[in-house]
C-alpha cells in the first residue's frame, strides 16, 4: 500500500473515531445528569475492582504485627522502589527540585499540558535522532504515568470499543477501560519466550471496534524487555490492521546487562504511537507525579482529534505538578549516568540471586527477567494439591511465612505469582529461604499411585563452612537458621510484595 494510500486509510479510521468521540461526549453528558447515588454505586462497581486490593485484604489472611519484627519492619510494597530506603533519587535530582522552589517561579498554576520548557525537556528526552523527533507541541505532561495511560484510552476509545492489552499485564489498564465502558480483550504473553507476545493471538483479536494496543516494555509483571525484531513484528501487526499503539514505557533504558532498549517509535514511520512514560521508576521518585505523554505521529493522523482530545483531557487535572515542572529540565540533563547503573545493578543482581534460590525450590519455576524491577514464578499446583489456587497458596504462605507475593490472579495469568526485586538483600534472601520452607512443608511429588509426600524436602548443608549450600543457591542461611526453616520454628518476619500504581 503506498503511503498516500496507508495515510488516507488511517484518516479514514480517524473520523470515524471523531464520530465516536461525539458519542462519548453525549453518553458522559448523560452519565454526569444521574443521581450522585446511582453514580456512586456504579464507580465501587467498576472503578474499584482492583484485583490486587482484594489480596492480603481477606479476613481469613492472619496478620502478623509489625512491632513483633523489629529488625526488619516491612510493611508492605505497592511497587515503589524508595520504600525500603536502599533505592534513593540522586543528589542531582533532588537539588534541582530545590533550585526549582527556592527560584519562587513555580509556586502558581502552569499551562494544563505543562511549562513550555519542560516539555522542551521530555521532547528531547524522548527523541531519536534523525528517527523519531520531537517538539514540546508533542508532549502532553500528566500527574504520573497511571493518568498519561488513562488520557491516552479515553481520548482514542468511545464505550463499547475495545482496546487489547497483555496477558500477564499492569492490571491498571483494565481497570481504567471498565470505568469508561471500554471493553479489554487479552493478548497472551509466552512465558516459554521469555514473554513474547502471541502475535498470531494479537491479530486475530482486532476487530472494527479496537482503538489500541497496549504495549508495556520493559514488562510488569514479566520484567521482560523485548527485542527489536519482536517489536518490529508488533508494529508490523499494527500497520497491517492501522491500529495505534499505547506504549507503556514506564520502565524506559530499565534493563539488565546484555539487554538492549528499544523505544517503540523509534521502529516504525507508519504507525502512531502514544508514549506513556515519567520519573516513577528509573529516577526513583514516584511520589513526585510526574509522568507524560509523547506523541509520535509522522503521517499527522491523529491531528485534527486525538491531539485536541489529550489537550483538553489534560484540563482535568489543571495540569501536573509544577515544582517538578520546574525541575525536569535539569534532572533529565543532570543526572549522572553512574545513578542509573548503580540502581539496575543492584535489581539485577538481586534477580540473580532470587532466581538461583527459587529455582532450586520444589514446584517452582522462576522466569529470570531481563529488566524492570519484578520476576515471575510459576507454581505447580498439581504438586500442591492442599490449595485450589494459586490464590489460596499465596494467602497461606503470608499467614504462615510473612512473604507476600502477588499471585497470578492479580495480572489474568493463573498458576503464576510476582515478586518484587527491589527488596534489600538481606530480607529478599529471608524471604527466598521462607518461600522455600512453606513449598518443602506443601510439596507433594506425583507418582503413579497418586502422590508421595515429600514434607521435609532434603536440603544440602555445608557444616564446615557454616552455610546452606543447594547447588545452584546460596541464600546465605546459617547451619542453625536451616535447622530452624526445616522444623518451621524461627520467627517470621514481615516480607510483603504487592502490585503498585506508577
Amino acid at each position: 500500500m503506498s503511503n498516500e494510500l496507508g495515510r488516507a486509510f488511517w484518516l479514514e479510521r480517524e473520523r470515524e473515531r471523531e464520530v465516536c468521540h461525539c458519542f462519548s461526549q453525549s453518553a458522559s453528558a448523560a452519565v454526569a445528569s444521574q443521581p450522585s447515588h446511582l453514580l456512586a454505586s456504579q464507580s465501587e462497581s467498576k472503578v474499584n475492582s482492583r484485583p490486587s486490593a482484594d489480596v492480603g485484604e481477606r479476613d481469613n489472611v492472619r496478620r502478623i504485627p509489625e512491632q513483633d519484627f523489629p529488625d526488619y519492619s516491612i510493611a508492605k510494597n505497592n511497587g515503589d522502589p524508595t520504600v525500603f530506603g536502599n533505592l534513593t533519587p540522586a543528589e542531582e535530582i533532588t537539588e534541582a527540585v530545590v533550585t526549582s522552589i527556592r527560584s519562587g517561579k513555580y509556586n502558581g498554576y502552569g499551562p494544563s499540558t505543562g511549562f513550555v520548557e519542560a516539555r522542551e525537556a521530555v521532547a528531547k528526552y524522548c527523541s531519536v535522532p534523525d528517527v523519531a523527533e520531537l517538539e514540546a507541541k508533542d508532549i502532553i505532561l500528566c500527574s504520573g504515568c497511571s493518568c498519561s495511560i488513562d488520557l491516552c484510552i479515553t481520548a482514542l476509545c468511545a464505550p463499547g470499543q475495545n482496546i487489547l492489552v497483555p496477558r500477564p499485564g499492569f492490571p491498571l489498564y483494565k481497570t481504567l477501560a471498565e470505568g469508561l465502558s471500554i471493553k479489554t480483550k487479552y493478548y497472551n504473553l509466552l512465558p516459554e519466550k521469555n514473554w513474547e507476545v502471541d502475535l498470531d493471538m494479537l491479530e486475530a483479536l482486532i476487530d472494527e471496534e479496537t482503538q489500541a494496543i497496549v504495549v508495556n516494555n520493559p514488562s510488569n509483571p514479566c520484567g521482560s524487555v523485548f527485542s527489536k525484531e519482536h517489536l518490529t513484528a508488533i508494529l508490523e501487526v499494527a500497520a497491517r490492521n492501522k491500529v495505534p499503539v499505547i506504549a507503556d514505557e514506564i520502565y524506559d533504558h530499565f534493563v539488565f546487562s546484555g539487554e538492549e532498549y528499544h523505544a517503540m517509535a523509534s521502529l516504525s514511520q507508519e504507525v502512531p504511537v502514544l508514549s506513556c512514560g515519567g520519573l516513577t521508576k528509573r529516577y526513583l521518585i514516584p511520589g513526585w507525579r510526574m509522568g507524560w505523554i509523547a506523541i509520535y505521529d509522522r503521517n499527522g493522523v491523529l491531528d485534527k482529534e486525538i491531539r485536541q482530545g489529550l489537550q483538553s483531557l489534560s484540563q482535568r487535572i489543571i495540569g501536573s505538578n509544577t515544582l517538578v515542572q520546574g525541575a525536569l529540565p535539569a534532572i533529565l540533563s543532570n543526572t549522572p549516568k553512574s545513578f542509573f547503573d548503580d540502581t539496575i545493578k543492584q535489581i539485577e543482581d538481586n534477580a540473580k540471586m532470587c532466581y538461583r534460590s527459587i529455582s532450586a525450590v520444589p514446584g517452582l519455576k522462576p522466569i529470570m527477567p531481563q529488566g524492570a524491577m519484578y520476576m515471575m514464578v510459576g507454581v505447580d499446583m498439581d504438586n500442591f494439591p492442599q490449595f485450589e489456587n494459586d490464590l489460596q497458596f499465596v494467602e497461606k504462605m503470608i499467614a504462615e511465612e510473612s512473604v507476600f507475593c502477588l499471585p497470578g490472579k492479580c495480572f489474568d495469568y493463573p498458576n503464576y505469582m510476582r515478586i518484587v526485586l527491589t527488596v534489600p538483600e538481606k530480607q529478599l534472601k529471608e524471604a527466598c529461604g521462607r518461600m522455600a520452607a512453606f513449598c518443602t512443608r506443601y510439596y507433594q511429588e506425583q507418582t503413579n499411585n497418586g502422590f508421595a509426600n515429600t514434607n521435609g524436602h532434603s536440603v544440602d548443608m555445608d557444616i564446615d563452612h557454616g552455610y546452606l549450600s543447594t547447588n545452584d543457591i546460596n541464600v546465605g542461611a546459617t547451619v542453625e537458621e536451616v535447622k530452624a526453616v526445616k522444623t518451621a520454628s524461627f520467627d517470621p518476619t514481615a516480607l510483603i510484595m504487592e502490585a503498585e500504581a506508577d
